[in-house]
């Protein structure tokens, strides 16, 4: 792990000075709204005045969750690696919206139950899945560390390759089951206020859900100020990885953007091991998944978009990144007042 104190923190002195430039710009002072703060963010985040974002690169992770097999998810877990499958041949909605805003597009497997290696996807593998934490741990300390590391690894290839900005995204059925469970344990939430259809399920079945998170936090009680614990006890492998990728983006002063629910769990958690990381952060949307709306608040966060979704992958974030690139095009590419010669008559 990495200690706080060695995380980068934010250049507020650049922000500043990007605020005071954005004003002479060939607009009413504030008229681009959001768009402005964006810019202010990225280039605090970056301690560079004119920031830039392209090309960016995006990190699916895919693991599975022994959870599943309690009946919490509506598809059956054989569906992670026909999934990772899809992914590899360019025929998930990630892959349609990575093409959109020419990103690179790396596919890891941190934990799939099953054999999915091949030509694009990475092998990561710490173990075939996680345990089902109804029953004990999901997997161990050492296991949820190496799936931060493998996380790590994904970002400085990404940004080796010469990357501005990452994208986390992830795939395993029922980590939903496992996302809700931490942040009610981090955040010392109900379970019945968190959890979601995830893939879809009917009533009974997301009574049977909550229930059954219910009694595994219960039996499993880990205590909510060890991160790394929870991880371990309840989480996921793609969102240790996720996590992973969070921290050395920050170490890099790289900005991040988060997807939705389980993306933001993994932001979550590497902001608790690391609270500076949250300066690099920037997050996507808004899922339709009662317990995103729960992080967010919890980080301060403000989605980009709120399209409704709730499908993962890192698609969210892909559809929001267009505005990271205009909020950058704004600062290179607008005239000021004194270039275009226009006189506003404004006192200077």
């Amino acid at each position: 792990m990495i200690p706080s104190d060695t995380i980068l923190t934010t250049n507020r002195e650049v922000g500043e000075r990007v605020r005071q430039y954005l004003d002479i710009l060939t607009k009413p002072p504030g008229s681009l709204g959001r768009l402005e703060q964006l810019a202010i963010e990225l280039a605090a985040m970056t301690a560079e005045p004119f920031p830039r974002v392209t090309p960016p690169g995006v990190m699916v992770f895919a693991a599975d969750h022994g959870i599943a097999e309690e009946g919490v998810s509506a598809f059956p877990q054989a569906v992670t690696a026909q999934m990772v499958a899809n992914f590899v041949a360019g025929g998930a909605a990630i892959n349609v919206f990575a093409r959109q805003i020419d990103a690179r597009l790396e596919v890891i497997d941190v934990g799939v139950a099953s054999e999915v290696s091949g030509l694009g996807v990475v092998d990561e593998k710490v173990r075939r899945g996680t345990a089902n934490f109804a029953r004990e741990d999901a997997m161990r300390r050492e296991e949820a560390e190496a799936a931060i590391a493998a996380g790590r690894r994904a970002a400085g290839r990404a940004l080796e390759a010469g990357c501005r900005c990452l994208i986390i995204g992830e795939m395993g059925i029922a980590n939903t089951s496992a996302s809700s469970a931490m942040v009610a344990i981090l955040l010392g939430e109900p379970v019945f206020s968190l959890v979601g259809r995830g893939t879809g399920i009917d009533d009974a079945r997301l009574a049977h859900k909550q229930a059954i998170i219910e009694a595994a936090i219960a039996a499993r009680a880990p205590d909510p100020e060890d991160p790394l614990g929870v991880l371990a006890s309840v989480g996921g492998l793609e969102i240790a990885a996720m996590a992973g990728v969070c921290l050395e983006a920050s170490m890099r002063r790289i900005p991040l953007l988060v997807d939705g629910f389980i993306a933001t769990v993994a932001a979550l958690v590497a902001c608790r091991l690391a609270p500076s990381v949250r300066d690099i952060l920037l997050f996507g949307h808004r899922s339709r998944e009662p317990g995103h709306e729960v992080v967010l608040a919890a980080l301060d966060a403000r989605p980009l978009l709120d399209l409704e979704l709730r499908l993962g992958e890192g698609t969210g974030a892909a559809l929001a990144f267009p505005l990271l690139e205009a909020a950058c095009r704004v600062l290179a590419e607008m005239a000021t007042f004194e270039g275009a010669g226009i006189v506003t008559g404004r006192a200077p």
